[in-house]
């Protein structure tokens, strides 16, 4: 449970701050989409004012050149309505779509160290939706929060200066009935779906969850008779997401209604006012009709202003889950680099390096217990060692500080050099893990393969595979461009093995760690991946520890050590 709770606890408030400025897109661009959108709002209230000032105007029937300027001007902002829309549009969304990679990166860059160890426990649909949809959802603070309340602000002081230089009272009413529906829309909308709005991000979570374990674990679930419990959970999730949907979109609807009351009250004010200047004379009937009508496009501009503090709120909620996705500080029991941590030098042709182990301890993280203690092991260059004992003696454990996923305490050095001076890149470079599970990728035989050496060419990746036992049948199957399935569903546990240690072939690991390949095979499929493995490593020289809780024939390795509760035993 610890685990699982470092990805849901408090978020830090000062990485939030950081997420929320790294959303936010370069001044430049930010500008160049307000202007546009300011162009755009300025010129619909500006063509409905013109529009109402021609209309009353041409009633009376003056002449023509009286009216060609605001024929002109209503075709000019009816057109420009129109383009500044279509631009404030795409820089605003260029603009935030640019910052998404930024925040994305910069998340991936938190969550690195920590993998795999490190994220043990973390729900994997959670992660997922934290990664896409939560990061998605910051492209609304531009858009939605930030563009609107400038532009749409700007909007509005113009217009009410307008308004006030046409009719002083017109201008008053419109900034007093601008001001409530900021006020009480957002109070409303606040009221309403305040809470919805902040829910709306876990819960797309918690969907994205059960959809994640429901299609990742069918054929168990089908098996066990689990299948109805998760389709309820699906289906839960589903009803819990669409219900705080709802409830947005009715605070969404009220908002719009409150600021469609109070554009009709501005109008009425304008009115009340404007109607006794016309009768004294101080104001004719075009500019009555302006004043009157000015609100209603002020009040449509002005309508995405309420809106924006629930966009807000929405933001916020998915930075706070993206600064909770991966701890500030990397916790106890995962490595970092130091920054003065060295190169290693990978010289394949100088043969495999001596790895040493002297009074090593480890611990998985966020976990007090020793999966190693004292530890005292030597690899020496092109040895093939047997590392056996019951499950839970910490052989895994040692294969994961070997290849530097978890820290440790003691010596660990490779040619003489401690590991922790290294760059863990480079020990990983020198020291290659075999998982008991091998992950292969949703994509063909080749590119499972080029996941080691992006620059091998077909000859080289059917070479490799020649050599693990499975050239003939990759070639029966339709060569390298064979689809190998989702975790490698399309083919059998023995063949991932042997796919996993053609790629460490490719990779050219001068040392290799080889973790229970015999684990999910049948025992002559065991006995053939054995000696495949141990073949392979004697021709290239490589230094091999092999894992292995069941028995290898003791002519295919060197020597054979025990790992007990942590420690070498024997």
């Amino acid at each position: 449970m610890a685990r699982e709770s470092r990805i849901q606890g408090a978020a830090d408030p000062v990485e939030v701050r950081r997420i929320l400025r790294l959303a936010i897109p370069s001044p430049g661009r930010l500008w160049a989409a307000i202007g546009f959108g300011f162009l755009s709002g300025g010129s619909a209230v500006a063509l409905l004012g013109v529009s109402a000032w021609l209309i009353t105007r041409a009633s009376e029937q003056p002449a023509l050149m009286y009216l060609s300027a605001a024929v002109v001007g209503v075709r000019a902002f009816a057109l420009g309505r129109a383009f500044f829309r279509y631009l404030e549009r795409l820089a605003g969304h260029d603009a935030a779509f640019r910052q998404l990679g930024t925040v994305r990166s910069r998340l991936y860059a938190r969550l690195e160290p920590l993998a795999p160890d490190g994220l043990r426990g973390v729900r994997s649909g959670d992660l997922l939706a934290r990664l896409a949809d939560d990061v998605d959802e910051l492209q609304n603070l531009a858009l939605r929060v930030i563009q609107p309340l400038v532009s749409a602000g700007l909007v509005a002081v113009g217009s009410i200066v307008a308004a006030f230089l046409i009719l002083p009272a017109a201008g008053v009413a419109l900034l007093i009935t601008l001001a409530v529906a900021v006020v009480a829309g957002m109070l409303v909308n606040r009221w309403v779906a305040g809470t919805a709005e902040r829910r709306i991000a876990p819960l797309r979570a918690d969907l994205n969850d059960a959809l994640h374990d429901l299609v990742a674990n069918l054929d168990v679930l089908t098996a066990y008779g689990a299948l109805p419990a998760a389709q309820e959970r699906v289906r839960a999730a589903g009803e819990r997401l669409t219900a705080a949907s709802r409830t947005r979109a009715v605070g969404l609807g009220l908002t719009a209604g409150v600021v469609s009351l109070l554009a009709g009250a501005a109008t009425v004010l304008a009115l009340s006012g404007g109607i006794p200047a016309v009768i004294d004379g101080s104001l004719d009937a075009p500019g009555l009709a302006v004043v009157a009508l000015l609100p209603l496009a002020v009040f449509e501009v002005f309508g995405t202003v309420p809106l924006a503090f629930g966009a807000w709120r929405r933001v916020r909620a998915s930075a706070e889950r993206i600064a909770s996705a991966a701890p500030i500080e990397v916790p106890d029991g995962i490595p970092v680099d130091a920054p003065d941590a060295r190169a290693l030098d990978v010289n394949r042709a100088g043969g495999a390096p001596e790895v040493l182990l002297d009074g090593v301890s480890a611990h998985w993280p966020d976990d007090d217990h020793d999966a190693l203690r004292e530890l005292d092991l030597r690899l020496r260059p092109g040895e093939r060692v047997l590392l056996t004992g019951p499950t839970g003696a910490g052989k895994t454990a040692l294969a994961h500080v070997l290849t530097r996923l978890i820290d440790h305490t003691g010596d660990f050095s490779i040619d003489g050099v401690p590991a922790r001076d290294l760059r863990q890149d480079d020990v990983r470079r020198v020291i290659g893990l075999v998982e008991q599970r091998p992950y292969l990728f949703d994509s063909d035989l080749r590119q499972n393969l080029l996941f080691a050496r992006d620059t091998a060419t077909d000859d080289e990746l059917l070479d490799a595979l020649d050599r693990v036992g499975l050239r003939d049948w990759a070639l029966a199957r339709g060569g390298l461009s064979e689809p190998v399935g989702e975790r490698g569903a399309l083919v059998s546990g023995g063949q991932a093995q042997r796919i996993a240690l053609a790629r460490v072939l490719l990779a050219d690991f001068p040392v290799l760690v080889v973790d229970e390949p015999t684990a999910n095979v049948d025992s002559a499929v065991a006995d053939a991946i054995v000696r495949d493995v141990l073949r392979t490593a004697a021709e290239d020289g490589r230094t091999v520890l092999l894992i292995s809780h069941t028995d290898v024939p003791t002519e295919l390795v060197d020597r054979v050590v025990r790992l007990e509760d942590g420690a070498l035993v024997g």
